[in-house]
């Protein structure tokens, strides 16, 4: 393959630690400065997990230029800078760039529901905007749109359009994308559920909420598979199964940021339409996190 590779393993879907004042800089620092020292592959800011749909432009922009300072090159840095307004995405890929984040991480236009047609053009307008690597991000379940395969195949044909992160959850699908482009596109696991299937599947990493609390973990469990112990790679994954099911209780990040909250790492405060976790499930999380000695 001859597309850029911006990590291999896996990149840690940021929360973005907020309050009643704002972006919280100072937990954000301590964030990544734990992702770092526990062997992250690569850091993705402002993605779903980041709530990147609630940042004001201003926000969006310093959140980038802190990130980028902080993060000072230790590992790849991947701007989230999807949009519902392909315009917007524009604008804020090209600021990425020119502060010179490492790829960028774009998905699918949420609410307007694209042809599929809309979609290789608002992908080509975000190319033709970007000197940076760029992953596609498709999340069916929260954009009400899918990438097909075969849209997949003609984005491949864009020079700096290198990656996928899929999160459709229908492995029916995944595996035609694995057919049609596996040697023309680097293939990333949007769900922390489903790591060592797609590495199977020749699979590059994942693109993981588990990992914000357990990175030195979710990176073992990549590369126990990339060095052929399978079986590690195997136990791994279902050792943290129960964790990843209430992770995903309740839309993300509304679990990671109580989980994160709970063991200090941020308040947690996040901003409508999304709200803190039911109290009940809440308390199961946290049973499980004993179980697994998080807590």
């Amino acid at each position: 393959m001859n597309k850029e590779l911006i990590f291999k393993g896996v990149g840690t879907a940021l929360i973005t630690p907020t309050n009643e004042r704002g972006i919280d800089y100072e937990n954000l620092e301590k964030l990544i400065e734990f992702q770092i020292k526990e062997g992250i592959n690569s850091l993705i800011i402002a993605g779903t997990t980041g709530e990147g749909a609630t940042l004001s432009d201003s926000e969006h922009r310093e959140l980038f230029r802190f990130s980028k300072e902080k993060i000072r090159g230790r590992v790849p840095m991947v701007a989230g800078v999807g949009s519902n307004d392909t315009s917007y995405a524009c604008e804020l890929t090209r600021f990425a760039c020119e502060i010179g984040v490492d790829g960028l991480l774009a998905v699918t236009p949420y609410y307007n529901k694209a042809t599929q047609r809309g979609l290789v053009e608002s992908y080509k307008a975000i190319a033709k905007a970007s000197n940076k690597p760029i992953i596609l991000y498709n999340v069916p379940s929260r954009t009400g749109v899918n990438i097909e395969p075969e849209t997949y195949l003609e984005l491949s044909k864009v020079d700096n359009i290198v990656g996928i992160k899929e999160a459709n959850g229908n492995l029916a699908k995944i595996m035609d994308t694995f057919e049609l482009v596996g040697d023309k596109l680097h293939i990333y696991s949007g769900n922390d559920d489903e790591i060592v299937p797609f590495l199977s599947l020749g699979g590059m990493g994942v693109i993981s909420v588990i990992s914000n609390i357990l990175p030195k973990e979710t990176v073992r469990m990549c590369d126990a598979f990339f060095e052929g112990k399978i079986e590690e790679s195997k136990a791994l994954q279902l050792k943290y199964i129960p964790f990843i099911r209430a992770l995903f209780s309740e839309v993300n990040p509304i679990p990671i940021k109580s989980a994160m909250a709970k063991i200090g790492y941020c308040e947690n405060f996040l901003r409508l339409p999304l709200c803190t976790m039911d109290k009940k499930k809440e308390e199961k999380m946290f049973d499980i996190m004993k179980e697994l000695k998080i807590i």
